[in-house]
């Protein structure tokens, strides 16, 4: 039997993001101005993979997390990201008398905040996935942190980021907390993804009580233009 974490793309594009999801055949995605993440099958063919093409327009940069197998010569690979996939087994959830939801009214600070922090990819329509947290000072977002894939019983918490002018306050590991209050309520255990070489982000997740489950890729392709 697999995990439902073994492929969590595909499981929340098949499960509570079904909603967004865009299918054709055994292949799932999500609309290009959510999120660029891509799923197939664990053990993906050449069908899988033309059903995928099918969801991709020539030229697009998609991401396919967990899926170990090589493209055929009709994708591009861009990259191949190294993470880590952490789950929640000593986490203390609390709310967060400053986090403030954020809605899609917030939006346009959230792009601006993630252009200043880098914390990976968000997008205009990122919001709809989950609930979003934010702290603000003086008016201006400074940090944030949400939900983004939803696997059965399972709820990924993401777009961890702090304005640089504002790291050390402790504000990422605050927004994860209170962000992790709601998934514990609605009976769901957090999770998360980050990438294998930034050690201070992992370390962290590791002291609030995230343990490491497994390593993951994260191929970064690009559909191929028709001859």
């Amino acid at each position: 039997m697999t995990h439902p974490l073994d492929n969590p793309v595909l499981e929340s594009l098949t499960g509570t993001h079904g909603r967004l999801a865009l299918v054709q055949g055994r292949a799932a995605r999500y609309p290009a101005d959510v999120s660029p993440f891509c799923a197939l099958p664990g053990e993906p063919g050449a069908a899988d993979w033309a059903d995928a093409a099918r969801l991709v327009a020539p030229g697009e940069m998609v991401l396919f997390p967990g899926v170990g197998a090589a493209p055929p010569p009709d994708w591009e690979v861009l990259g191949l990201g190294e993470g880590v996939q952490l789950v929640a087994d000593g986490l203390e959830a609390r709310p967060d008398d400053e986090a403030v939801t954020l809605g899609p009214a917030d939006v346009p600070d959230m792009l601006r905040l993630v252009e200043r922090a880098k914390p990976g990819p968000f997008l205009p329509r990122t919001i709809e996935l989950g609930a979003y947290l934010g702290i603000r000072r003086d008016g201006e977002l400074v940090a944030m942190a949400g939900e983004r894939l939803r696997p059965p019983g399972w709820t990924e918490v993401s777009a961890v980021c702090t304005d640089p002018a504002w790291r050390g306050h402790g504000f990422a590991s605050r927004l994860t907390r209170a962000v992790a209050v709601g998934i514990i309520a609605r009976g769901d255990t957090p999770f998360l993804h980050a990438i294998a070489t930034n050690v201070t982000a992992i370390r962290l997740y590791k002291d609030l009580g995230f343990s490491h489950r497994r390593d993951i890729q994260f191929p970064f392709l690009r559909r191929r233009h028709s001859r």
